[in-house]
């Protein structure tokens, strides 16, 4: 069933394929001027398992690569560790364009609007729909706000979750386990995030 974003573009309903939305999404213009590029998802169609973070930073929308920069490296490594090959996953970003301002020769990321996010939402629900997973890893507020169509607390929320009818985990992003205040709360954040993958992994397993 296409979801009301979808239905909202009834162009998405004639949409046959992965490359061909792929194809829509590199052709976008960004909303906000600035973007290299936009970043396609990445990973197998048929995934048991999708991901999906929030926004493309500095090095994805260099590389045009998903989760390549310091948090998905720090991703990389807790998939890992729990059991969970990266290769046969999906990953991809709720928005497909890094939305930043620059500062010198930075350019630092900014958090997209609700908007933004709305407006970004109807390719998301279409490229799950090609790719069909058995679950749906929400990465951060954005993504959960993107996957279940409102703002929702993480702390409150972590854990399974439905997502619009489909079977959804709510955890953070990694990106947040890098900002934690010092070696101890790191730790701490990042051994809350082993265990949401492995229970994510576990879930993966069954329908």
């Amino acid at each position: 069933m296409p979801s009301r974003d979808q239905a909202a573009d009834p162009a998405l309903r004639e949409v046959a394929g992965l490359d061909a939305l792929n194809a829509i999404i590199a052709g976008s213009a960004p909303l906000v001027p600035g973007a290299t590029q936009a970043v396609l998802g990445e990973g197998p169609e048929g995934a048991v398992i999708a991901f999906v973070g929030e926004q493309p930073g500095d090095q994805e929308d260099r590389q045009g690569r998903p989760f390549v920069g310091p948090a998905g490296h720090m991703l990389d490594r807790a998939l890992d560790e729990a059991g969970i090959d990266r290769a046969q996953s999906y990953l991809t970003n709720a928005v497909k364009h890094f939305k930043f301002v620059e500062r010198g020769k930075r350019r630092i990321h900014q958090r997209p609007t609700t908007g933004e996010v709305r407006h970004y939402r109807r390719w998301l629900d279409k490229e799950l729909e090609f790719i069909d997973p058995r679950i749906t890893v929400a990465l951060g507020a954005i993504a959960v706000l993107a996957l279940v169509g409102k703002a929702l607390p993480i702390s409150r929320n972590r854990g399974e979750a439905q997502f619009q009818g489909r079977r959804g985990f709510i955890t953070v992003h990694p990106s947040s386990i890098l900002r934690q205040p010092g070696d101890a709360a790191r730790a701490e954040a990042y051994d809350a995030f082993i265990a949401d993958l492995r229970q994510i992994r576990r879930l993966s397993r069954t329908r």
